[in-house]
This record gives C-alpha cells, sequence and structure tokens, in this order.
C-alpha cells in the first residue's frame, strides 16, 4: 500500500475518533432528547466509516460485512427513536 493511502487513512480515521467523541460528549450531556438521538444517530455513523477504514486498511472483508450490519441496525434504531419521540409508542 502506498504511504500517501496510509497517511490519508490514518488521518481520516483520527477525525473519524474525533467525530466519536464529540458525539459521545453531546449524547452525554444533550439538554433535549432530540439533541441525544441526533448524536446517537452520529455515533452509530461514524462507528461504520470507522469500520470501513478499518477494512481499508488491513484489506479484510470481514470489516466492511461489520459495517453494513452496523448500517442496518443504526437505520432501524434511529426510525423507532424518531417513531418513539413523535409518538411516545414504538409499535402500533
Amino acid at each position: 500500500m502506498s504511504s500517501l493511502l496510509v497517511f490519508a487513512i490514518s488521518f481520516a480515521q483520527i477525525c473519524i475518533l474525533l467525530a466519536m467523541l464529540f458525539c459521545t460528549i453531546r449524547l452525554l450531556i444533550g439538554p433535549a432528547a432530540q439533541d441525544r438521538i441526533l448524536a446517537l444517530d452520529t455515533l452509530w455513523m461514524t462507528t461504520m466509516l470507522q469500520a470501513l477504514m478499518m477494512g481499508l486498511r488491513f484489506s479484510n472483508e470481514l470489516y466492511f460485512e461489520l459495517a453494513l450490519l452496523i448500517a442496518l441496525t443504526g437505520f432501524v434504531s434511529s426510525i423507532a427513536l424518531a417513531k418513539f419521540l413523535m409518538r411516545g409508542e414504538i409499535i402500533e
């Protein structure tokens, strides 16, 4: 792998880790439930991106499957939490 690509992946991973840190802080001290849900939504997206970066770095297909699983789980949980905030119940 090229040294420029290794540097770019490392820089991207550091940026993603910073985003995860800021999302975790917002999740813990968010003033409203909407802020916490938005932080949780962004946190699963950054986790998925981190798994993709690990897959690129180590050339392992398992990380890409893990990223797909994280994306599917995060999407379903976002829909469920949005429905809970709007109606107060998830299952009708």
